[in-house]
């Protein structure tokens, strides 16, 4: 499992996980093969792959994408992300 904050703010409050786009995924299950952090989850007898542990997902990581042939893997834009942590912490900061 993930650390439980990065960047001084907890894990949960960070958006930052894979998106699987089933109309690129051939189903070859490398990127649950790889992900040590149970991320993805199969079901329906190992047809189907979901993101069942968003927050196991190690911020800023896209090494599963990297092992998806199909690119049927996605993550949200690190900008974004970064500055959505930066504003979170200031907003913690002031209370």
């Amino acid at each position: 499992m993930a650390e439980d904050t990065f960047m001084g703010v907890k894990r949960e409050k960070i958006d930052w996980c894979p998106t699987i786009d089933f109309s690129k995924c051939d189903f070859c299950m490398e990127c649950d093969k790889f992900c040590p952090h149970q991320v993805f989850e199969r079901r329906d007898g190992e047809i189907k792959l979901v993101v069942a542990n968003p927050h196991n997902c190690v911020v800023f990581c896209r090494a599963c994408a990297k092992t998806c042939g199909p690119d049927a893997i996605s993550f949200p834009s690190k900008p974004e992300t970064i500055a959505k942590i930066k504003k979170i912490r200031e907003e913690e900061g002031e209370q």
